[in-house]
């Protein structure tokens, strides 16, 4: 491209210093020159030489620690038929300088594209694709709605046509074929009306379909062909228009063929369009029943809310609702939006968010999700979060995301595709001149018969609804069962992940530990240690620390004032209190204040080999107490380890805990590989050590465990636990135990084995079939593919590919509520159950 100017908008600039630093940062990118950076509108402008300049400059400002902005948009576009298209839209659309990725997916009719935030617009994106051919909008936020309805509107469409198309051409097809395969027909024809009006009445209603029911073919089509981006359409145009002209030269200027080759094809293009156009409107039906999952999720949402305002009910609607809301709920209404109970007690059937079958009882206190039903009682609540930030919209934007996404296998599917149709037509003429040249007589009509064939035959619909098809069905499906993929690569990863490494507190077990020890040094009192330990903890947000306070509490012990508190990640808490120095944490905290834990460090390891997680409590420099808290394992725990050693994966567990009480957990619950000891920012190093066994999945809810759901191969993130977790995963489980793992692999893996029998059909039909429609049979068995066939053939394939994939609906979820515990055997290919880290 010639040199162009260019702005970036850019993060982090707050000084001139940090202006001077950008430039200075531009200028020095080969190919950026005229570098003008506006802190007021934190943008740098430049002039660059290239395309690849742009994405250099980008990297430099990354590089410098000013990232230039991205953003990104769906878009909404039409005209797209097959495989091909899809490519095509993605090569126009990458083509925009300023854009870092464009997914298109044929089966949502989408594109959805990132770019840097000042280098591109909208209205360039939407022209850059209208222009290739596939006008093009934006999708706005009701767009799945929109989407719905526009395939019911295309399916209704389509079916009309079908029926108009279908009355046109079965007299077409009686008057042909029925004289071709049955004498009498034949001779009441030739005597009756005879052979040339035969084939005026064909002509007629022939021409009456293509330019009717059939014109969408070559208004796309040929203008397709004359750009050089072929697609469906120009493969459908070209082959029925061959057809047809040559059957109009037959019927008008008889003369300028030869006897033996005089014959109509009328009855081919005019039931080619008929067997299209009601596989379309099959592809119709189906492709909106791929997307019920967000329509189900969409209708969960509730359309008003009774609200307590200036001391008076009113009913309002849901947009109008504010962050702090009083909200009432009456017996079996849906619940609004997100908040907290203020008033009231019921049970709450949350199973279209979570799975989960059993409702859930809420109190004052409780948290109440929007889109859940509630039961036989009356509450009251105040709306936390309102419109876009409530956990069904988040829920509804992961799905679409995962619906939209681009699997790394569609990768290849689509550089294949984007040359398929040019490679058809070239096969077509190939085919037509070789039977020219060695073809029995009559040729050309062997020769038209065989090249239409392979025109029609070969169209690569299947192909480009293979994968995102069976995307759609199945995370809808994973939806439907409290698992989200909030990344769509995770639903190919997930399937290749050998060992399923879990964090211990709040995913294995309860995450909510209760007192069970306090074992005294001489010379301390237990409502001293305990107050004084329970002041310091009440400062501390870990759950163990909250299992202390809560037990003091139920022994009724004042908690002193605390003063200077401090938490020294990864050991342990420090604070004064009531002029006294405490230190709580594990005994790798008293061995770096040097204190001497005597005779209690054989009773921490005691309590450690019971499964207990153990604490030492230091007053003044000297060892006081050691605190045994117990973290009951999920009920669940026992039997979606089992379940996940049946699908033959490892099983690991990372934990802080010291090894013994790791280990004795471990052994409870059946975990083959258990790495104790471990720090926080030591669970990346924990992971990379499991890779020796494959790819590793890590599920976790924590805060700390963020960096680890990073680094995974898949990061999983228990619903329940906190927002970091969460945005750092690849697949958040809504429900709050490992059941939600099994259920996602088996999804995972569902749909995977969906995606390759749909591509293993599509490429596998059009490898046989266009041999066999070039006439390769002919020679051997004297077959001869008929293009009517070939139509028929190829419409079916489409419908095959969008009936197996919504067979993914019916997956059942792996474990339910009702998945009772059994005896648990560790996996053959554990590594030994113990491990220091």
């Amino acid at each position: 491209m010639p040199a162009r100017s260019m702005n970036l908008a850019v993060d982090g600039m707050s000084c001139a210093s940090c202006v001077g630093r950008v430039e200075r940062g531009l200028g020095a990118v080969p190919g950026v020159s005229d570098v003008s950076v506006n802190l007021a509108s934190e943008t740098a402008h430049f002039t660059v030489e290239s395309p690849a300049g742009i994405a250099d400059a980008a990297q430099a400002l990354d590089d410098l620690g000013y990232p230039a902005r991205r953003a990104s948009v769906t878009l909404e576009i039409e005209s797209m038929s097959c495989a091909s298209c899809v490519g095509r839209v993605d090569k126009a659309l990458a083509q925009v300088p300023g854009v870092i990725d464009v997914n298109v997916n044929l089966a949502a009719e989408t594109a959805t594209v990132t770019y840097f935030e000042g280098a591109v617009d909208i209205a360039t994106l939407i022209r850059a694709a209208t222009d290739a051919g596939y006008p093009a909008t934006r999708a706005d936020a009701g767009a799945s709605q929109d989407r719905a309805a526009r395939k019911a509107d295309e399916a209704r469409d389509l079916s009309r046509r079908v029926a108009i198309a279908t009355a046109l051409a079965l007299p077409v097809f009686l008057l042909e074929m029925g004289g071709h395969m049955i004498p009498a027909v034949h001779m009441a024809i030739e005597n009756t009306i005879g052979r040339q009006a035969s084939w005026l009445i064909q002509f007629a209603l022939t021409t009456a379909v293509l330019i009717g029911p059939g014109r969408q073919f070559y208004l796309k089509g040929f203008p397709a062909l004359f750009r050089g981006a072929p697609d469906m359409n120009s493969l459908v145009a070209v082959g029925t228009g061959a057809a047809y002209l040559y059957s109009l030269v037959a019927t008008f200027l008889p003369g300028l063929l030869p006897d033996a080759v005089r014959a109509v094809y009328y009855e081919a293009a005019a039931v080619i369009v008929v067997l299209i156009l009601i596989g379309r409107w099959l592809e119709a039906r189906a492709k909106g029943r791929t997307g019920a999952a967000i329509q189900k999720l969409l209708g969960l949402q509730a359309r008003t809310a009774r609200v307590l305002r200036d001391g008076e009910t009113v009913e309002v609607d849901i947009d109008s609702l504010n962050t702090g809301d009083l909200i009432l709920v009456r017996p079996g209404e849906r619940i609004a939006v997100d908040g907290k109970v203020t008033e009231g007690e019921s049970h709450v059937d949350e199973s279209m968010i979570s799975g989960e079958p059993v409702p859930v009882t809420k109190g004052a206190g409780a948290e109440v999700t929007g889109g859940t039903v509630n039961g036989a009682g009356s509450l009251t609540y105040r709306a936390t979060r309102v419109g876009a930030d409530t956990t069904l919209a988040q829920i509804i934007r992961m799905v679409e995301q995962a619906q939209g996404a681009k699997l790394p296998i569609q990768g290849l599917v689509d550089r294949i595709t984007l040359w398929f149709v040019p490679a058809v037509m070239a096969i077509a003429a190939l085919t037509v001149a070789v039977w020219l040249v060695v073809g029995p007589d009559p040729t050309l009509t062997y020769a038209l018969v065989a090249g239409v064939s392979v025109l029609i035959i070969a169209c690569p619909c299947a192909m480009g609804l293979a994968t995102p098809t069976s995307i759609m069905v199945g995370t809808g499906r994973a939806a439907g069962m409290g698992v989200l993929f909030r990344k769509g690569d995770a639903l190919q990863g997930l399937g290749a992940v050998q060992v399923v490494a879990l964090d211990k507190t709040g995913t294995v077990t309860e995450g909510r530990p209760e007192l069970t020890d306090l074992v005294l040094a001489d010379g301390f009192s237990r409502p001293e240690v305990l107050g004084l330990v329970a002041a310091v903890e009440d400062r501390s947000e870990h759950p163990i620390a909250d299992a202390v306070v809560r037990g003091a509490r139920a022994e009724g012990v004042s908690l002193p004032d605390v003063e200077g508190f401090t938490s020294i990640t990864g050991y342990g808490v420090r604070a004064t209190v009531a002029g006294r120095d405490v230190l709580v944490g594990a005994d790798r905290l008293m061995a770096r204040e040097g204190i001497d834990t005597g005779a209690l460090a054989q009773v921490e390891t005691d309590l450690a080999k019971k499964g207990r997680t153990a604490l030492f409590a230091a007053i003044d420099g000297r060892i006081a107490a050691v605190i045994g808290v117990a973290d009951p394992v999920k009920p669940a725990s026992k039997a979606a380890i089992a379940a996940l050693h049946d699908q033959g994966l490892t099983v690991a567990m990372i934990t802080g805990d010291k090894r013994e009480t790791a280990a004795a957990i471990a052994a409870e619950i059946g975990i083959d590989h258990v790495i104790a000891g471990v720090l926080p920012d030591g669970k990346v190093a924990a992971l990379d050590d499991l890779r020796k066994y494959g790819k590793v999945a890590f599920v976790g809810d924590g805060i700390n465990d963020a960096p680890a759901l990073a680094h995974a191969d898949v990061g999983i993130a228990i619903g329940t636990g906190t927002d970091v977790a969460i945005e750092s995963a690849d697949v958040v489980l809504m429900s709050g135990d490992l059941r939600g793992v099994v259920n996602a692999l088996t999804v995972s893996r569902a749909t995977m084995r969906n995606i390759k029998q749909n591509l293993g059909w599509a490429f596998g039909y059009n490898v046989a079939l266009i041999p066999v429609a070039a006439g390769v049979l002919y020679p051997v068995f004297g077959v001869l593919l008929s293009p009517v066939l070939a139509a028929g053939a190829m419409a079916l394939s489409s419908v095959f590919v969008l009936s197996n994939a919504l067979r993914l609906r019916r997956i059942a979820p792996a474990m339910d509520e009702g998945a009772t515990p059994r005896p648990a055997a560790p996996h053959p290919r554990a590594a030994p159950a113990e491990q220091g880290a």
